[in-house]
């Protein structure tokens, strides 16, 4: 159907025998028409979207010796994300040291993981002209920290950015990994996009505390990984509760079992509880994440 006989149908005309003859449509009819155009013309919509969107997208291609890529990301910052990063990939060896483990810090603006795995320096380059990761704990890392002074702002705009997070993801040479943790910025902007995008991922972990705030943006951090298609593994609570070290009295700070109602409402899992704990505080300061230095300490993952 031309558009210029839908243009009459919407006015209340329908054609009958070409355009000779016309008869009036009565309500229901018309109604009927404009839903069976509204539904055809809503689906081509979408599938042109489709097609204009994926064009000059990046094909994924995967990271040479890696199997498998754990994001954990947040919608806000300040919610514990790259301490549970680092903890995870710790926690991966541990669970079996036949494995080796990998963590990328792609967190430009504000890599965390030099000082959380006590590493500094330069990485060395391949025979290849590739990075070698630092190691420290049997983790292999790389972050911008690496390449910056400690002190040094990061001021860039988007498309220095963007070029920095592609030579983090193809100019490292990890060697053979079975886990690669990725330690992504907080949001749901260009760098999560552009890795999203470029390198086939197993799956993403949320993390947020149990405050409303923060769950606000948790929520959309896992539904912008719905919509480039990556499985969200689960959200992991943060800062659940603090216990006082002198009476054991509870208080839930930023709220009570958030996290819980939000994976309740996205048909997701809770991965762990997380305890606000000055352990697990100093630990990530000093260099020495908790999973490493007290791995039988009840403020790990629980």
């Amino acid at each position: 159907m031309g558009s210029w006989q839908r243009l009459l149908l919407f006015r209340g005309v329908s054609l009958r025998g070409g355009a000779r003859a016309c008869a009036p449509l009565c309500g229901r009819q018309m109604l009927v028409c404009w839903r069976q155009l509204s539904g055809a013309e809503s689906e081509t919509l979408k599938q042109r979207r489709t097609q204009i969107m994926s064009r000059g997208l990046p094909k994924q291609k995967p990271i040479e010796g890696v199997k498998q890529v754990i994001v954990v990301a947040s919608g806000k910052g300040g919610v514990g994300k790259s301490t549970t990063a680092v903890n995870l990939a710790l926690a991966l060896g541990a669970n079996d040291s036949s494995k080796a483990v990998g963590l990328l810090d792609v967190d430009v603006y504000g890599p965390s993981v030099p000082k959380m795995m006590n590493l500094k320096g330069n990485p060395e380059l391949s025979e290849s002209n590739l990075m070698r990761p630092l190691l420290n704990y049997g983790v292999a890392c790389m972050s911008m920290g690496f390449l910056v002074e400690e002190t040094a702002p990061v001021v860039w705009r988007g498309l220095m950015v963007m070029s920095a997070i592609e030579k983090l993801l193809r100019q490292v040479d990890w060697g053979q990994l079975d886990y690669l943790v990725v330690d992504m910025p907080p949001g749901t902007g260009d760098v999560q996009l552009s890795v999203s995008q470029n390198i086939p991922i197993s799956g993403a972990v949320i993390v947020s505390t149990p405050q409303d705030i923060a769950l606000m943006d948790a929520h959309k951090g896992a539904e912008m990984f719905r919509k480039v298609h990556v499985p969200v593994l689960g959200l992991v609570q943060n800062m659940s509760v603090f216990q006082c070290p002198k009476c054991r009295h509870k208080t839930h700070i930023f709220g009570a079992d958030g996290a819980r109602r939000l994976a309740r409402t996205l048909d997701l899992d809770v991965l762990g509880d997380v305890p606000l704990h000055l352990n697990i505080r100093e630990a990530s300061d000093t260099g020495q994440p908790i999973v490493f230095s007290q791995p039988e300490s009840d403020e790990r993952f629980q």
